[in-house]
């Protein structure tokens, strides 16, 4: 009796262990370089593809993708579309191209850094993730875009739809091509339909249209990157939208940071400077926590709030020397309250010498809640840290503290989200 029981026992061992491997897929890596030697390859080391949407299509869900230096042109194809990212109506149909196309899995594509290792899409929607789940971009270049002819089209380097991906050590560059007829161009990285993405460390620069976008039911943490020369927002927080915007370099776009329609975010310890209208600013229904920000040498505005409904909190902000510009979207002061807003908190802020004044449409909150108008004492206007002597130094909000415990600095490097090397 014995006997039979161990043998039954083996048996469904055997069986479980062999059913367990052939319904049981294993992550792998696959490698492509762009030999152009007219060959197909295999994904091995030894045999990589040849070209990258192959790699792409043939990998399965958690594959790693390594992409060996080189250059990769996408072969765009049509792609039509249901649902709107920034219409009024969100079921409207759309026409744009898609270049590199990741669906329905997970994949990782890793290059070997972004001066060796480039993606030149070709397509309004230049790498498009739809419904992946946890993919990675990393070491990468993504450039060459082509504006698509529909205005509707949110056309990006990157754009995610239903799916939850990590991009970093990219950069984003060159996404300059435009159509007289259609005023946005080519943006960064646009989050769409409920995805979540980590943006962390990229370089977005030189593109044609919103550094980071995000639209309907999109999440983002967005840290460390630099975002520079551009079109439209650097970063712009949009519908229903949720961000977490930490420790970024804005400059050289339209506008810097803003909060519309109904979305809400904390944004810390950034860098807006050097943009043609405002710094940041919350409209519609929107709220904002802005904290420990540097607004500096904004075309017009520093800081503004648009509308009765949006609310929030400024607090520990250096909005100085703003207004260098003919006004256009705000007046040329530190900080503008288009419409009278009892919903924000305004606390704790160093406004100081901005062209037209430092507030306008609301009280001056100078020697007020914490508020103060003085020369902060940076060290230099590259890195924006406080000289030892700035009366900057443990100023700011109690509430808030610094890496050290003590009460926060106001600026960059104050607050519990500021790095030392910043």
């Amino acid at each position: 009796m014995k006997k039979y029981i161990k043998i039954s026992i083996l048996a469904f061992l055997f069986f479980f262990v062999f059913f367990y491997f052939q319904n049981t897929s294993f992550a792998k890596s696959i490698f492509v370089d762009d030999l152009d030697d007219g060959k197909t390859g295999s994904g091995k080391v030894e045999d990589p593809f040849r070209y990258l949407q192959n790699a792409i299509d043939l990998a399965e869900d958690g594959d790693t993708i390594i992409i060996n230096p080189g250059e990769y042109l996408s072969h765009p194809e049509r792609y039509a579309e249901k649902l709107c990212g920034n219409c009024e109506s969100q079921k409207t149909e759309v026409k744009a191209t898609r270049g590199f196309y990741i669906h329905d899995k997970s994949l990782s594509l890793i290059g070997k850094d972004p001066q060796n290792t480039i993606l030149i899409t070709q397509a309004g929607y230049g790498v498009l993730f739809e419904h992946s789940f946890g993919s990675l971009i990393k070491n990468l270049k993504i450039t060459g875009g082509k504006r698509d002819p529909d205005g509707n089209a949110t056309d990006a380097a990157i754009v995610a739809k239903w799916s939850r991906i990590t991009i970093t050590n990219v950069e984003i560059v060159g996404n300059t091509h435009q159509l007289d007829e259609v005023v946005v161009g080519i943006g960064g990285i646009f989050g769409r339909e409920n995805s979540e993405l980590f943006i962390i460390g990229n370089l977005i620069q030189d593109n044609g249209w919103d550094g980071v976008a995000l639209y309907r039911g999109a999440t983002a943490y967005i840290a460390d990157n630099i975002i520079s020369k551009g079109r439209g927002a650097g970063i712009g927080i949009t519908w229903d939208a949720v961000a977490t915007v930490y420790r970024n370099r804005i400059s050289e776009y339209w506008k810097g940071i803003g909060t519309f329609g109904d979305s809400k975010a904390v944004v810390r310890n950034n860098l807006v400077f050097d943009n043609l209208g405002w710094g940041i600013i919350a409209t519609g229904t929107s709220f904002l926590d802005a904290s420990n920000n540097v607004v500096y040498n904004n075309g017009n505005c520093g800081f503004a709030v648009w509308s009765q409904d949006a609310r929030g909190r400024c607090t520990n902000n250096v909005i100085t020397k703003n207004g260098w510009r003919k006004e256009w979207v705000c007046p040329k002061v530190g900080m503008w309250m288009a419409e009278e807003n009892n919903n924000f908190q305004i606390s704790h802020n160093d406004v100081w010498d901005n062209q037209e004044g430092n507030y306008r449409d609301l009280p001056d909150l100078t020697a007020q809640s914490g508020n103060i108008s003085v020369d902060p004492g940076f060290e230099d206007t590259e890195k924006f840290k406080l000289k030892t002597n700035s009366p900057l130094i443990d100023s700011g909000n109690p509430l808030l503290t610094d890496p050290d415990g003590t009460i926060s600095d106001i600026g960059l490097y104050g607050g519990p989200n500021c790095r030392i090397n910043h």
